[in-house]
């Protein structure tokens, strides 16, 4: 890999050496699971299906005649922003298909149009001939929750490389005001969501049990203005 992120001593070689960084995912109903994971994608969808029909709305309002370049410019950006969401949310938490295998240009565009909707800037440096299904499911999954991590805008780094017969990963949230959400962390290690939202827990969860069901492992850290989340996972 050319990139230094990469080198000897980077956090990459931190994954590397990853042993039980975090517990192994407890048990979790799969009824309930796919009710929470249903809620997260309703919630997801609903804002700009509303702002298409408001703009709709508009449009037929005889008294808003003057705001029909407005109600269009409206109707559009939301209708990207929707088509976007499902593109990326067919892969990252459906089965996409029949494919097992995915090619990293395709996900990068899958990213990138979900962060053309955030502040958060993506920076993809992922070093792959191909991804297998559980490797793309980490990266589009940890690299949209690095970017929900960036509320105030910021870089959201992306990384990958093959170790061996194992695929190293690492996301990074850079900016002011980082953070990780303490049920997105407890997602991540396999706990309950406890007093925090399900919504942000689910992602989080869903990607513990994927990556545990491939024979791989997570390990998150948090320190200010700085999110690093990492997956080692079978190539």
């Amino acid at each position: 890999m050319s990139h230094a992120w990469f080198s000897k001593g980077s956090n990459h070689d931190k994954v590397a050496d990853m042993t039980e960084t975090l517990s192994i995912p407890s048990e979790i109903r799969p009824a309930e699971l796919a009710a929470y994971l249903a809620a997260r994608m309703c919630h997801d969808f609903i804002s700009p299906a509303s702002a298409i029909v408001s703009g709709l709305d508009l449009l037929e309002d005889p008294t808003t005649s003057d705001m029909r370049d407005e109600a269009m410019a409206l109707i559009a950006g939301s209708a990207r922003k929707l088509s976007d969401l499902l593109l990326f949310t067919r892969l990252a938490f459906g089965a996409a298909a029949s494919a097992e295998s995915f090619d990293p240009r395709e996900l990068e565009k899958l990213a990138q149009g979900v962060f053309g909707h955030m502040r958060a800037e993506l920076d993809w440096r992922v070093d792959l001939v191909v991804a297998s299904k559980p490797v793309a499911r980490t990266l589009l999954n940890l690299a949209q929750i690095a970017g929900a991590a960036l509320p105030m805008g910021g870089q959201a780094i992306v990384a990958a490389a093959q170790k061996g017969d194992q695929v190293a990963i690492c996301v990074e949230a850079n900016g002011a005001r980082a953070r990780l959400r303490p049920e997105v962390l407890a997602g991540l290690r396999g706990e309950g969501a406890g007093d925090g939202l399900h919504g942000h827990w689910v992602q989080a969860r869903y990607v513990s049990l994927f990556v545990a069901d491939a024979g791989g492992e997570l390990d998150a850290e948090a320190v200010e203005e700085k999110v690093t989340l990492r997956a080692m996972i079978p190539a």
